[in-house]
């Protein structure tokens, strides 16, 4: 596919964090607090968020919003530069794929051991550690000349990712006042769909642009600056004590805890099965979209709902939950039945952009409230299930494409879908319970 450097520049612009910032600053269910200030009330030396009852510090949630995105870019950018990866190391494009196989790898091996170990230390310094593992890492792929050595940079950098989804959710929500927290979960889950949307034309534009080892330096740069960020403008908070803690295996059979992940995977499995393979499917659907067009439609849809799931988390978690999965439901229904309907898969393409931009938020929010005082072992859990989600993604949609052809793709999503909707209607006590959100 040939990406006009205008159509990226317009896209990312569009959805930038920090145009996202503009979006939602002035506006009256996200308002904006000054930065955080130390209160000399504060026995604990812990300082103050500059959240109020009332409002959410927006500026430093956006530096979650900024991690996320980065952490993404990084695992899914060198997608859109394999041949450039391929011939810099001099190895074939299926090797130089196995550069986001390993980073991916990373994040499931790392965050659940890495987070359940560390839940004593102070939340900024692990945060801090984890985005310099970024930047080095990432600067140390920029410039390896060695296939084998470059893997092993993209590993330990899928690793330092895995920390930070471990971290946000649970840290971010201790930023927000108690009835905001799925609000504050919402802001900081816009990186993700722009990241998802954008990363592998993007980075397959400035590759084309420079060498691709440019691509590398420029998110070496971003974390350089998220790093002054987040130590300048991001309170620190204490660790969890040790009479608080509870092994990892207690962790996951707390009430609510299973329907979540259960949901967590069905619904993301689903969602890659036709993510890794748009291209085909667009193909076989026979409609001439182009896949910059669709990636651009669903990133667009998928801001639209974080945006509304920010609004109704907090009081609608369960309602909002249901409603997505039926929403993605039939939006897999409008994709597998018009072959060559322009406007009819543009629309399913919305629908399930406007379901998937608001998953994040929902599951890590029903996860966090399930899981309390566990809530960063628990995110860590759900990192490592989303993970393999991914993975199965691409296996599963891999064979359906063998064996039927990328155009059943979408009829392969509705019984994982049911799956996530039966799981998420019986959680009534625990997990996707009735009634408002638990603060």
């Amino acid at each position: 596919m040939r990406i006009s450097s205008r159509q990226v520049w317009l896209a990312f612009s569009a959805l930038s964090p920090l145009a996202m910032a503009k979006w939602t600053s002035p506006l009256p269910f996200w308002p904006v607090r000054d930065p955080m200030t130390v209160s000399k009330n504060n026995p604990s030396c812990a300082p103050e968020t500059g959240a109020t009852q009332d409002g959410l510090p927006v500026g430093q949630l956006l530096a979650f919003t900024v991690a996320g995105f980065l952490a993404i870019m990084t695992e899914n950018m060198p997608a859109g530069l394999l041949p450039q990866i391929g011939t810099g190391l001099g190895v074939s494009e299926a090797m130089a794929g196995q550069t986001v196989t390993v980073y991916a790898l990373g994040s499931v091996v790392a965050a659940i051991p890495i987070i359940a170990a560390t839940r004593s230390w102070n939340r900024r310094p692990l945060f801090l550690l984890a985005i310099a593992g970024l930047l080095f890492f990432n600067t140390l792929t920029a410039i390896s000349a060695h296939y084998g050595l470059t893997l092993l940079a993209r590993f330990i950098a899928g690793m330092a990712a895995g920390v930070i989804w471990g971290l946000v959710a649970g840290y971010a929500r201790r930023l927000a006042p108690p009835h905001l927290q799925g609000r504050a979960l919402a802001i900081v889950g816009v990186g993700q769909p722009i990241a998802l949307s954008l990363g592998v034309p993007l980075g397959a534009w400035l590759g084309g642009l420079a060498d691709w080892r440019a691509v590398f330096w420029i998110m070496s740069a971003v974390a350089l600056a998220l790093l002054v960020w987040v130590r300048l403008a991001v309170p620190d908070f204490p660790g969890q004590a040790q009479q608080e803690r509870l092994p990892v295996r207690k962790v996951i059979t707390l009430p609510g805890v299973r329907p979540v992940l259960v949901v967590l995977f069905a619904w993301i499995l689903a969602h890659n099965i036709l993510y890794t393979y748009v291209a085909p499917f667009l193909i076989a659907s026979r409609a001439g979209l182009g896949v910059e067009l669709i990636l651009l439609v669903f990133g667009l849809a998928s801001v639209i709902g974080i945006w509304g799931t920010g609004i109704l988390v907090d009081r609608h978690l369960r309602n909002v939950t249901l409603l997505s999965l039926v929403a993605f439901a039939t939006a897999a229904l409008l994709l597998a039945i018009p072959h060559g309907s322009v406007p009819l898969i543009l629309i399913g393409v919305g629908i399930w952009g406007l379901t998937f931009g608001g998953a994040p938020t929902l599951l890590q929010t029903a996860l966090a409230d399930t899981a309390g005082e566990q809530a960063d072992v628990a995110q860590s859990i759900l990192v490592t299930i989303f993970n393999l989600a991914v993975a199965g993604g691409g296996l599963v949609g891999g064979l359906v494409m063998n064996e039927a052809g990328a155009g059943s793709l979408p009829w392969t999503l509705l019984p994982l879908i049911v799956i996530a909707l039966v799981a998420a209607w019986n959680a009534t006590k625990h997990g996707f319970r009735v009634g408002q959100r638990a603060t």
